[in-house]
């Protein structure tokens, strides 16, 4: 790929709210990089986007679109990539499912989703959308590791205005519950493969009859890539959420379950379907085939089998059944709307909902509304200790409190898909009692377990270049700035002791092991928390999941939210992906901007993400424009800070729009005022004073309309022209940016 052929900065287009703020603020960008002679292209890695590249020839020539996540996912290996990524969806089967029904109402001729594919044909269909599902754009695009820390300007404004924290007691009732063995953690192998062991590698089960199925072929093993394999026993898993339910019942809390379906795409839809059947335990048990036949898949949550059981001819019968059931409260999702936490897989993530109730005071809501403790069931212990111990933190010496409180970086280790997050290909449910195993290009099998039928089973790898890339950039981040750093490492896991031999080769290697610690997850974040809580600045160097967990819990606990945070992947081949943030709340605020007009999702990461992305520009391809714009992107920023001029929460009140326009006007004033370039000063003096002469008018034509419905088009697959209308309602401002 040529560096003529791609535009400077390549803007993604994605889902809900960060794509809907894309409709106001993307102009603004190209406005503003074009006298620099910056070009800023998109590419579109939504989930309408890549469901609609994935089946070209179901289309018309008109509605077919390029497979732009290959594409990005080949610039990102050269060193020409410079691409700010804002926060996607990752789908769970029931978001599939409903931009499916979206785009074919729109007149897209997509196939169904087959939820249980029986003929060939279905087979293929659900082997493609199944590519679209979950984690399918991160691990493209992540060729380099993270380096994600809140700019100082956040961090100091949070400081100077907290945001509110619940109360914490020691006698909170909330706890976190995890199965005491035969989980993942307790069953996990692993190894570091040595050049006789490398090449084309399989992955088999053997049945009790010794019949063999291959369940993966042609699975490059490099050397010095460590290969785990682990599972998770279907009956102990059960076992435990029954006892869960009880022991929730017993302590008169609530129940809640917290997993990642939407990145962990084939092994925690199965969990999460288990949950569902331990909380109907006897009306599964009397029914489930029933309702399985009508449509009604566990997996999919609460909502598709109560929609399922509702076709049935005996309905009322069930939910009668149902309604009879001795249960404790649930932590709820929306409480108006009678959405539970077993509702939809994808409405409960792990790294968005357990800092939420953290940052409660252990709090979560029940049917009624309600504020009361929980039991947080998180079923596989590899990284529930962090919760937990945050958690006995807490109630031990109360909630952090924000105005004093240091802060957390991370340097997380994710290229080249490592980890658990790339083990999508390598997870099955056990066909059958045998063994699962996986055998290497010379024959020899490194890891087998003893499984039964229905236990999940994956393997998982991460390569050589990536684990050295990451210490190398941790050891960088420590050195600049002189922080407590900790590997997040257990040595009594096996993944973790294979990675603690490269940390510490690498680090007596360049002297300075003395530096850094070396800690197990639960007693790392008990460190972390006790220098925090002192004011000082911690720096946790894990691996992809306790990046993603840990990106939030910090960020949320110490901003009020972690979409302010500023991400940066240093990618491998010398370019730059430049991370916005996260996007979990952002169905919240596509349902207020709708029904209200209102959309209060925060620019933050993208005002962040575009001032590091023109400061790599100016340093990677010369452009000293692009310093000069960098710089000026920076000073908004800090404008829009210290002014407060980030959205408020409710309609009637300033918005995303609105801070939009205040961006726009502190760039153009910061460009005005600098002497660096005297072009880009001239060129952007007037359009300065244009917007401030036209505060007020702009101002009042971005509030029209608030608390009133909006129509977008669509929810997946928005109408440009009507998201135009509704994101960019100013006159005044359109004709000074044009």
């Amino acid at each position: 790929m040529a560096q003529s052929d791609t535009p400077d900065i390549i803007y993604t287009k994605v889902d809900e709210a960060p794509e809907l703020a894309s409709a106001s603020f993307l102009p603004i960008i190209r406005r503003f990089t074009a006298p620099a002679g910056i070009e800023v292209g998109t590419r579109d890695i939504s989930l309408a986007g890549r469901i609609i590249a994935t089946f070209p020839e179901n289309l018309t020539e008109d509605q077919r679109q390029s497979d732009d996540l290959a594409w990005l996912g080949e610039l990102v290996k050269t060193p020409e990539a410079n691409v700010i990524k804002l926060p996607n969806i990752s789908a769970s089967t029931p978001q599939l499912v409903a931009a499916i029904k979206e785009l074919q109402g729109k007149g897209y001729a997509l196939p169904d989703y087959p939820e249980e594919p029986k003929a060939d044909a279905e087979k293929a269909i659900r082997a493609r959308y199944d590519t679209i599902k979950g984690s399918a754009v991160n691990p493209v695009l992540r060729e380099g590791n993270s380096d994600r820390r809140a700019a100082k300007a956040v961090k100091n404004f949070a400081q100077a205005n907290p945001h509110s924290m619940g109360t914490w007691d020691a006698s909170s009732k909330t706890k976190v519950s995890s199965m005491p063995g035969n989980d993942f953690y307790a069953n996990e192998v692993s190894a570091t493969i040595t050049a006789a062991q490398a090449g084309t590698a399989r992955i088999e089960f053997e049945g009790a009859d010794g019949a063999v199925t291959v369940l993966k072929e042609a699975w490059p093993l490099e050397e010095g890539t460590i290969a785990d394999a682990t599972f998770m026993s279907a009956s102990a898993l059960s076992s435990f959420l029954a006892e869960a339910i009880e022991d929730t019942k017993s302590d008169g809390t609530m129940f809640s379950l917290h997993m990642k379906a939407t990145m962990m795409k084939v092994s925690d839809p199965i969990i999460f379907g288990h949950a569902v059947k331990a909380w109907l335990g006897p009306v599964w048990e009397t029914h489930g085939a029933a309702i399985k036949a009508a449509g009604g898949s566990p997996n999919s949550g609460l909502a598709d089998v109560l929609a399922a059981i509702d076709t049935m001819d005996n309905a009322a019968e069930i939910r009668a059944e149902i309604d009879a059931l001795e249960r404790p409260s649930m932590y709820m999702v929306d409480s108006d709307k009678g959405i539970t936490n077993l509702h939809v897989p994808s409405d409960v993530i792990i790294d968005a909902s357990m800092p939420a109730v953290i940052r409660a005071g252990g709090k979560g809501w029940d049917e009624t509304g309600a504020k009361g403790d929980t039991n947080c069931v998180i079923p596989d212990r590899c990284y529930a200790t962090v919760y937990d111990e945050t958690i006995n933190f807490f109630k031990a010496n109360g909630a952090l409190d924000v105005t004093t409180a240091g802060a957390v970086a991370n340097v997380g280790l994710m290229a080249q898909k490592a980890e658990e997050y790339g083990s999508h290909p390598t997870t099955f449910e056990a066909p059958g009692t045998g063994t699962m195993r996986i055998v290497l290009a010379n024959g020899e099998t490194l890891h087998a377990h003893s499984v039964e039928a229905g236990d999940i089973w994956r393997s998982c790898t991460v390569k050589k270049a990536p684990i050295e890339n990451w210490i190398e950039l941790a050891m960088d981040r420590q050195r600049l700035t002189g922080s407590e750093a900790i590997f997040w490492l257990d040595a009594n896991r096996a993944h973790d002791a294979q990675l603690i031999d490269y940390v510490k080769a690498a680090l007596q290697a360049a002297g300075v092991a003395d530096k850094f610690a070396i800690m197990a997850p639960r007693e790392a974040t008990a460190q972390t928390l006790k220098t925090i809580t002192a004011g000082k600045d911690s720096i946790a160097i894990t691996g992809n999941v306790l990046r993603d967990y840990l990106t939030d819990l910090f960020p949320i606990l110490e901003l009020g939210t972690s979409a302010k945070m500023l991400s940066i992947v240093k990618l491998m081949q010398g370019g730059g992906l430049f991370e916005t943030g996260a996007g979990g709340s952002a169905p919240k605020h596509v349902q207020q901007l709708h029904g209200e007009n209102h959309l209060r999702w925060d620019s933050m990461g993208e005002f962040c993400a575009l001032g590091e992305s023109l400061n790599f520009l100016a340093d990677a391809r010369g452009n000293a424009k692009a310093g000069v714009l960098g710089a000026a992107a920076e000073a908004a920023t800090q404008g829009i800070l210290d002014d407060n001029r980030s959205p408020s929460r409710k309609a009637g009140q300033p918005d995303n729009r609105h801070s939009h326009y205040w961006f726009a006007r502190y760039w153009a004033e910061a460009l005005a005022a600098q002497s660096d370039d005297a072009d880009l000063a001239a060129e952007f003096a007037p359009l300065a004073k244009a917007l401030a002469e036209g505060e007020a008018a702009i101002l009042a034509e971005l509030s029209e309309g608030s608390g009133a419905a909006a129509d977008t088009g669509g929810y997946f697959h928005n109408d440009d022209a009507k998201t135009a209308q509704v994101m960019r309602p100013s006159a005044t401002l359109n004709a000074i940016i044009g």
